[in-house]
């Protein structure tokens, strides 16, 4: 259930802007930091995953075993292992949670406005290098399947499509099962996936997500609105579900009212962040009062422990504590 702030205190709409004057400010204020902060991450953030064989060598240690050349291996009696030339291509695709829950803001930005900002970022940075990038949008079912292409043209063409759809007062509970599940079939080869959502939906959608794990290198972007973690003491205001529209009068200023609404979001918090390790998916918890550029830094940082990881390397000292719990 999302909670808007009282009525009388809301901060008027911002005008709505357009996809080239949203894309144009990012790549003023926020992609030219990038690129004085990320200098070489990219082939941290956005590594491929076709792999060209390169040659045969004598196994070392530490060498993957699961490279070794059996059929090799057995007519010279000696372990051989297959080097590798990675293919930097990268297809990303967008899965973008557009239902009425991720219109609530507190502040000047919702969390649809963020989804864009976040999606317009990351595609320019990735069609800047030549990869592809495809999105997937869900509404109240999966509504629109734009397929992977490169170049700014592309991104417009999705962020101009998020901005565009209309706003809808009520619907059916989110179920984000069916976004996930027409992803599985939709996207033909490995690809890396943001699935964008404020995860607001009805329980299931983690079956299908561990599915897309098994394929496809997945990254979780979790939506939230800071009030939807804790309300401040503002008096008797409505509380509205974004999704069916109903309404109910509650009492902020009830420090015992307040305690439950924390204690009953952590434990929603918690729910999530165990599904997503359950699943093995790296998350990013995006705030509507986020810094968009700080957050890609995160990314960026997450990525690189999950390369090391992968290498046989250990986690930094100070990040052994939060092993188990892979949100940056």
């Amino acid at each position: 259930m999302s909670v808007p702030p009282p009525k009388p205190e809301r901060p008027s709409a911002p005008v709505p802007q357009s996809a080239e004057a949203i894309l144009q400010r990012l790549e003023w204020t926020v992609i030219r930091r990038l690129d004085g902060l990320l200098h070489g991450d990219y082939r941290t953030l956005f590594r491929g995953f076709g792999l060209d064989l390169a040659d045969l060598r004598e196994y070392q240690y530490h060498d993957d075993v699961r490279h070794i050349d059996w059929n090799v291996t057995a007519r010279l009696q000696t372990p051989y292992v297959r080097d590798f030339h990675e293919d930097r291509e990268v297809t990303a695709w967008f899965l973008l949670d557009l239902s009425p829950s991720v219109d609530f803001g507190s502040g000047h930005i919702s969390k649809r406005a963020m989804s864009a900002e976040f999606v317009s970022v990351l595609a320019r940075l990735l069609t800047r290098h030549g990869n592809r990038i495809g999105a997937v949008l869900y509404g109240s079912e999966v509504d629109a399947v734009i397929p992977a292409r490169t170049g700014r043209r592309h991104v417009l063409h999705i962020l101009h499509s998020m901005l565009s759809r209309p706003r809808v007062a009520q619907s059916a509970a989110t179920d984000l099962h069916s976004l996930l599940h027409v992803a599985g079939q939709v996207i033909p080869r490995r690809s890396l996936v943001f699935v964008v959502s404020d995860f607001i939906s009805a329980p299931g959608w983690d079956a299908p997500l561990a599915q897309l794990v098994q394929r496809h290198e997945v990254v979780a972007v979790r939506l939230y609105d800071p009030l939807e973690m804790d309300l401040p003491d503002m008096g008797m205001v409505v509380v509205q579900d974004a999704e069916t529209g109903e309404q109910l009068f509650v009492d902020t200023h009830d420090r015992g009212f307040r305690k439950r609404f924390a204690a009953a979001a952590e434990r929603r918090e918690q729910a999530l962040r165990n599904s997503f390790a359950r699943v093995g998916v790296d998350a990013l918890e995006l705030a509507t009062d986020d810094d968009l550029a700080d957050a890609l830094l995160r990314f960026a940082d997450l990525r690189k422990r999950r390369s090391q990881l992968a290498a046989g390397g250990g986690l930094p000292k100070h990040l052994e504590e939060s092993r188990e719990i892979p949100v940056a």
